[in-house]
């Protein structure tokens, strides 16, 4: 059914590890097998039904464990359950007014010791936002560090008309 294709953006910064993985709105799995493949023992969520049928579908025999799940409202047994969540441009996807539930929500997924990667279209503060996805600014990028996360390397990332965020977070141990 197609090549896995993760986002660039995580291939060039993850490398093999251990431990639990969260990748919020997992789409189609591509992000989620990479990270499987690096050794983690991944779990993936959509909120889209149809996205997690096909994510199973994509990767018949995966180790990884998808399911259908809302960010505003996670299983209670996420909390503080993973070593490495990777978000990649879902905030940026739901409506402006749920962009702080969304990164609160995401920031009690990061177990003590853990690290949060975030990957998000960039626009500047007060930039426009025309349509979703809504580009996430420099103060919402910084504002993954909340319930005890830390923030750690921010990279703000341009090449000609693109504007990218890579960054993480880490909640000490």
């Amino acid at each position: 059914m197609g090549l896995a294709v993760p986002h660039f953006l995580l291939t060039e910064w993850a490398r093999p590890g251990v431990g639990r993985a969260l990748v919020v709105g997992a789409g189609l799995g591509d992000d989620a097998e990479h990270l499987a493949g690096l050794g983690y023992e991944t779990v993936a969520f959509d909120v889209s039904e149809s996205a997690v049928r096909l994510a199973r579908e994509r990767f018949p025999g995966s180790e990884v464990r998808y399911q259908v799940a809302d960010l505003l409202a996670p299983p209670p047994e996420w909390r503080h359950a993973f070593d490495l969540v990777v978000e990649i441009m879902t905030v940026q996807a739901l409506p402006e007014p749920l962009h702080g539930r969304a990164v609160a929500a995401i920031a009690e997924f990061v177990r003590p010791g853990g690290t949060l990667l975030v990957i998000a279209s960039g626009r500047e503060e007060g930039g426009p936002a025309f349509a979703p996805p809504w580009p996430l600014t420099p103060s919402e990028i910084g504002a993954f560090a909340t319930g005890g996360l830390e923030s750690g390397k921010v990279e703000d990332l341009r090449d000609g008309e693109h504007h990218r965020w890579r960054a993480t977070f880490h909640r000490p141990a």
